[in-house]
C-alpha cells in the first residue's frame, strides 16, 4: 500500500508532464541511435592531432563563472578555436568567438530555444573537433547529439554534480526538468543512457564519477575543477570587515535561509558578529524579511551581485555555503584562495578540498544548529589556528588554479 506521504508528493506532481518528458527523452535517445547508424564514417576516423576547434553552449550568470570555464581552454595547447554559443555577452578572450543567435529568432522562439538551435546549426555546418555544453539539461544532451551528427568528439560538463542526473533531474532549475515535482526513476535510466553516450564526461570531483559509475554509466570520465587564476584571488593583510561570507545565487537549492538562521545563533553568543551575503537572485527579498524577523539586520549586509569579488572574499574570516547540492563550488575555491577556511554542506564534491578540521569543515547534518557549531569552532579556535587554517585553505585550493587546469585539458584532449 502506497504511504500516505508518497500519496501527497503524486498528487502535487502533473502526471501528463512525466510522460510528456519520458516521450521526450525516449524521442532523443532515438535520435541518438539513429545519429550513431548514419553517421558513423567521421566518427571511424583518425582524430586529428594538431589544435583542435571546439564549440561549446551553456547558460552564464557572470563574468567570473565564465572566465573560469573558458580560461583554461584558452590556455590549453590544444585548442586553436573556441566558439561560444550564448546569449548574454562573452568576456574577450583569445581564442574565443562568441556566437549569439539572431534577434529576430529570439524574439520568436525565446533566448533558451534560439541559442541552442544556433548550437546545433554551428555543429552541423561547420564540423568541429570537439562539441560541448555545460550542464546535461539540456546543453549537455545536445552537445551529445550533435557528435553523433557530426562525428564529433562530444563533451559533457557536469557541474552541477549527480543531481543533473538524480531523480530524473527534477531538482535542478530547468524550466523541463524542473516541473516534474519530485524523482522519476525512468527519467533518470533515461539520462543515464544519454550520459553514456558522450565521448568526454567531465565533472568536479570523484563522488559524482561514482554517482554514474555506480548507476551503470560507461564513458571516459575525468575530474577538472573550474580554473580560477590564483593571482587575481589570494589572502590580503589587514583587519576583516566580515566574519563570514556566502556567494551564491540566492535560490532554493542554495539553501541561505539556513546561513541566516546559523548567523542568528552565532550572535547570541558573539553579538558583534558579521556577515556578507554575496549575489543576487529571486529569493532575495524574502531573504532580507528572513533577516529582520530573526533580528540580525545589523549583523548581515546583503551585498547584491558583485564583479569585484576577487575584493570582497579577503575581507571576510570564513567562507559558508549551505547548498543542498553543490558540484565542486566555483565561489568556494575562490574564497579559499583569498585564505578563508570553508565552512559548508557534505554535498556534491565539495569534499575535494576540504580537510576536516584542517582548512574547514563538511557540514553533514545540514541544520542551521550544526553550521553555526562549525563557525564557532573556527572562530573561537584564536588567531594562530585561524591563520594555519588560512594558509592551507589556499594551500588545497591552488591544485584549481587556471594553468594547472589548462594542463588537466590538455592530457584529456590527448587521450585517445
Amino acid at each position: 500500500m502506497m504511504p500516505k506521504a508518497w500519496k501527497c508528493v503524486v498528487s502535487r506532481r502533473n502526471v501528463s508532464w512525466i510522460y510528456f518528458v519520458r516521450v521526450f527523452m525516449a524521442t532523443y535517445l532515438g535520435a541518438i541511435k539513429l545519429a550513431s547508424i548514419f553517421f558513423r564514417s567521421r566518427k571511424c576516423q583518425p582524430r586529428k592531432k594538431e589544435a583542435l576547434d571546439v564549440l561549446l553552449t551553456g547558460n552564464f550568470y557572470s563574468d567570473n563563472w565564465i572566465y573560469a570555464q573558458l580560461r583554461p581552454l584558452v590556455l590549453s595547447q590544444k585548442t586553436k578555436r573556441i566558439r561560444m554559443v550564448a546569449e548574454t555577452p562573452v568576456p574577450a578572450l583569445p581564442k574565443v568567438e562568441p556566437v549569439y543567435p539572431s534577434r529576430r529568432l529570439s524574439r520568436w522562439l525565446g533566448k533558451d530555444v534560439a541559442r541552442l538551435l544556433t548550437f546545433v546549426w554551428l555543429g552541423v555546418s561547420t564540423r568541429p573537433d570537439v562539441v560541448g555544453g555545460f550542464h546535461l539539461l539540456v546543453n549537455g544532451m545536445l552537445a551529445i547529439l550533435v557528435g553523433r551528427l557530426t562525428g564529433a568528439r562530444s563533451l559533457y560538463v557536469c557541474g552541477g554534480g549527480a543531481r543533473e542526473a538524480a531523480g530524473g533531474g527534477y531538482a535542478c532549475e530547468n524550466k523541463i526538468f524542473g516541473r516534474l515535482g519530485g524523482p522519476d526513476d525512468v527519467i533518470e535510466r533515461q539520462l543515464l543512457r544519454a550520459v553514456s553516450q558522450a565521448d568526454i564526461v567531465v565533472a568536479r570531483g570523484q563522488r559524482t564519477i561514482d554517482f554514474f559509475e555506480k548507476k551503470g554509466v560507461k564513458t571516459r570520465f575525468y575530474i577538472v575543477p573550474a580554473g580560477i587564476d590564483g593571482s587575481r584571488f589570494k589572502p590580503v593583510q589587514g583587519e576583516k570587515k566580515y566574519d563570514l561570507s556566502l556567494m551564491g545565487r540566492l535560490t532554493e537549492i542554495k539553501r541561505v535561509d539556513t546561513y541566516l538562521r546559523a548567523i542568528a545563533l552565532v550572535a547570541r553568543q558573539l553579538p558583534e558578529v558579521r556577515a556578507a551575503v554575496i549575489g543576487d537572485g529571486p529569493l532575495l527579498a524574502s531573504l532580507e524579511t528572513l533577516a529582520q524577523e530573526l533580528g540580525i539586520t545589523g549583523n548581515v549586509d546583503f551585498l547584491g551581485h558583485r564583479d569585484d569579488v576577487d575584493v570582497l572574499l579577503p575581507e571576510a574570516r570564513i567562507f559558508v555555503l549551505t547548498s543542498d547540492s553543490e558540484g565542486l563550488s566555483q565561489a568556494m575555491i575562490q574564497a579559499m584562495l583569498c585564505g578563508l577556511p570553508a565552512v559548508v554542506s557534505d554535498v556534491g564534491d565539495l569534499k575535494e578540498l576540504i580537510e576536516e578540521g584542517e582548512n574547514g569543515y563538511l557540514v553533514k547534518d545540514r541544520t542551521p544548529e550544526a553550521f553555526a557549531e562549525a563557525i564557532m569552532n573556527i572562530l573561537e579556535s584564536g588567531e594562530e589556528r585561524m591563520a594555519l587554517m588560512s594558509v592551507k585553505a589556499r594551500e588545497s585550493a591552488l591544485r584549481c588554479d587556471v594553468v594547472h587546469v589548462a594542463k588537466t585539458w590538455d592530457g584529456i584532449f590527448d587521450d585517445d
